[in-house]
């Protein structure tokens, strides 16, 4: 039986709206999940710790830190503002989480504040 997961979203994102969600297995190995409350798919990403902190620092700083680990968990943009915002590991390709610009953004805002760190 898979453990139970408690997600954590942005402190960013409006009450009731869909957001991004992070979670942590409570087991070893650690897993970090990724998913958005709104994606009809229902994907749920699931990257390493490592990877996860990555991510973190490459939203921080901007920039992909020296040395950034693999597997790496990667962001496409769309070039219209309305274009999805689509997140994909590459150890598992196939699972993408799907969301828009503005909750994306949240998630980012969340992240430079450092709401996110504990899960790397």
């Amino acid at each position: 039986m898979a453990p139970e997961l408690t997600w954590q979203k942005s402190s960013y994102c409006a009450q009731g709206n869909s957001c991004i969600h992070i979670a942590a297995t409570p087991t070893t190995p650690r897993k970090i999940h990724l998913t958005e409350s709104g994606d009809p798919t229902g994907a749920i990403l699931t990257t390493t710790p490592a990877a996860f902190h990555t991510l973190l620092t490459t939203l921080k700083a901007d920039t992909p830190p020296p040395g950034a680990t693999v597997p790496a968990i990667e962001v496409t943009l769309g070039e219209a503002l309305d274009a999805p915002v689509r997140v994909r590991s590459t150890t598992a390709p196939d699972t993408v989480v799907t969301t828009d610009r503005r909750k994306w953004h949240t998630f980012v805002l969340g992240v430079q504040a450092g709401e996110f760190d504990h899960f790397a």
